[in-house]
């Protein structure tokens, strides 16, 4: 059935407003597997209120509208849903506490065709509520499944990087816990597809999946450990497309190709054999 695309392209969110504790900033970087090391005290200043820093990828969890697409007047088939790209620029490091702002906006409708389904383009800024001032901007887009066809235009979103075709400049593997996704789900996002598997079963999947912003999180803590050596100030931007899901309990291993500030990278599992990120791209100091 296609979506509501009147509905959407009207679309109004409320802003939100959220309070970051430095336990909301622990979580989300123990969501991320940071503290797998715990005698490592760069890894440890994001799981550690003695110099805490907040991973720049916290960014996609902050002032987040819920799980907007389960409402009716969408007309998406919620269980269906994909997460198909993610980008990220942050202006100024995020704080680690302190009350913010999500401003979220739906950019673009895209419809695929009947068979394919449909690609909805949101951003959202994250704002400072003290002073007003914009600290990063998250932008995704949306792959509903069996959703298009309801007539309009075939839109092209952002051109993605590319990744270049000699050997990557570095290799680095991030192991994952079996309970991951439980850990991760607790910075906010609470699809179902995540935890109960049954609705994963019936969404396709032989088990709950990671978030696609988990694995996201893990490709900012691949790159802050082999670029920025862990200093959450330099990086600045992070792209992804998602290509497969991550299981929780797998290794993803990342492929980064250094460009001068730039990095371009892809995420694998190597016991699949199978690409879980792709186009990756991120900006750093």
């Amino acid at each position: 059935m296609p979506l509501n695309y009147e509905a959407l392209s009207n679309w109004q969110f409320e802003d939100v407003t959220q309070t970051l504790t430095e336990r909301d900033t622990m979580l989300y970087a123990l969501g991320l597997g940071f503290g797998e090391n715990p005698t490592d005290e760069k890894e440890l200043a994001y799981v550690y209120e003695d110099g805490l820093m907040a991973v720049p990828s916290m960014a996609v969890t902050l002032g987040y509208p819920g799980f907007w697409l389960r409402d009716p007047r969408a007309g998406i088939d919620w269980k269906k849903v994909l997460h198909g790209e993610q980008w990220l620029d942050v202006y100024k490091p995020l704080p680690v506490k302190g009350e913010l702002i999500g401003r979220t906006r739906i950019d673009q409708i895209s419809d695929k065709g009947e068979e394919r389904g449909a690609v909805i383009y949101l951003s959202r800024d994250i704002i400072d509520a003290a002073s007003g001032e914009t600290l990063a901007n998250v932008s995704m887009s949306t792959f509903c499944r069996g959703d298009g066809g309801f007539g309009g235009e075939n839109k092209p979103g952002p051109t993605p990087a590319s990744v270049p075709e000699r050997e990557p400049d570095h290799v680095c593997d991030l192991a994952t816990l079996p309970r991951q996704a439980l850990i991760y789900r607790l910075s906010g996002d609470y699809n179902p597809l995540h935890a109960d598997p049954k609705v994963a079963r019936a969404a396709g999947f032989e088990r709950p999946i990671l978030h696609g912003l988990a694995t996201y999180g893990l490709a900012a803590r691949a790159i802050l450990k082999t670029l920025c050596d862990y200093d959450a100030s330099r990086l600045t931007g992070l792209d992804v497309r998602f290509s497969a899901p991550v299981y929780p309990g797998e290794t993803v291993r990342f492929h980064i190709w250094r460009e001068g500030n730039e990095a371009r990278f892809k995420a694998s599992i190597p016991e699949r054999q199978v690409v879980v990120l792709n186009n990756g791209a991120a900006r750093f100091a």
